[in-house]
């Protein structure tokens, strides 16, 4: 049990970490120092190292979820609101992800290949507002998460 908490803790830090840091760290300062026509390749070429971590992540957190709510919980009716509702949020999260990653983060590869720094910079708004509600997501799953059952 303690080997599925921890990996499940450690791929949401990764996960949700990455995301703050992007939203909150680089993206303000991508903006302030790096040029306009040069943004799109960065930010390919950031994702795609991130979103490793985060196919990893998203393993580990659906194996090591279910392997806690079926061994400890004896499955769904026995684990709390918490529990489902992280489940819950987490799905989300997930989807939303795998929307970025098959939608605008592969046209924002598209659009640096073209040398488009255009549409690159359409896509990493898009990108953006998608990350921005997954952080939020992200947090409030953290929140519930770590309050639990005393919330």
């Amino acid at each position: 049990m303690s080997l599925a908490i921890a990996l499940h803790v450690l791929s949401a830090v990764i996960w949700v970490g990455g995301m703050f840091f992007a939203y909150m760290a680089m993206r303000p300062a991508v903006v302030e120092v790096v040029e306009a026509s040069q943004r799109g390749a960065l930010w390919s070429r950031t994702l795609e190292r991130f979103f490793r971590w985060v196919w990893l992540s998203v393993l580990l957190l659906l194996v090591t979820g279910y392997w806690m709510i079926f061994s400890v919980f004896g499955g769904m009716a026995g684990a709390g609101w918490h529990i489902h509702a992280m489940q819950t949020l987490g799905l989300v999260m997930m989807l939303l992800y795998f929307h970025v990653y098959f939608a605008p983060f592969r046209r924002l590869k598209q659009a640096v290949a073209d040398k488009d720094p255009q549409a690159g910079g359409v896509q990493v708004g898009k990108i953006r507002r998608l990350v921005g509600i997954n952080l939020i997501l992200g947090l409030i799953v953290i929140a519930i998460g770590s309050g639990g059952r005393y919330l």
